[in-house]
């Protein structure tokens, strides 16, 4: 006569609630798990990305500022070349003296 084949884990899935033994509920929480923590776009990964265009956006948003303050201060020096050359590099007409005043 063949020995019957004990499981060692039978006591335990005996505790189990019915609910837990059915095989949709498995099939279901395997791909859960499966998608949350094992796959290419899990939840760690996302969340890195997400990170990231947040950040890029941040970035955005800081040189589109620098961007505008520049063009100001082109169209400054368009119209005032004169006083932009006295101030920014100390140039004077002959017999004249320059004074700068730096605000603080």
């Amino acid at each position: 006569m063949a020995k019957k084949f004990i499981n060692p884990l039978d006591p335990y899935l005996k505790k189990l609630p019915p609910f837990f033994k059915n095989r949709y509920v498995l099939v279901i929480a395997f791909f859960l798990a499966f998608m949350v923590f094992f796959d290419k776009h899990d939840l760690l990964t996302q969340y890195k990305l997400q990170h990231a265009v947040d950040q890029l956006e941040e970035d955005k948003t800081f040189y589109q500022e620098k961007i505008k303050e520049t063009k100001q201060k082109r169209l400054d020096f368009e119209k005032n070349q004169e006083k932009y050359a006295r101030e920014k590099y100390y140039v004077k007409k002959p017999k004249e003296e320059v004074f700068v005043i730096e605000e603080y």
